[in-house]
């Protein structure tokens, strides 16, 4: 696999992380107990910044001019 097929196969899936993640959210609050909805939402919250930075260190990996190294 080349490197822009694994980027490219790497975002849709951090998409969809991020997709299922999210879908999450709106659950939450039925299970009627405050400190596991806290908490909840913190990890969620945290799933989303990890998957985030993710697609950051992609992007740039995408950007970069390999041509200095050369």
């Amino acid at each position: 696999m080349d490197r822009p097929t694994a980027i490219a196969h790497m975002r849709q899936v951090c998409n969809q992380l991020s997709t299922g993640v999210t879908s999450l959210h709106p659950m939450v609050p039925a299970l009627e107990d405050k400190p596991t909805q806290d908490e909840l939402f913190k990890t969620l919250f945290n799933l989303t910044r990890e998957v985030e930075a993710v697609k950051k260190l992609l992007l740039k990996l995408e950007r970069r001019d390999d041509s200095s190294l050369l």
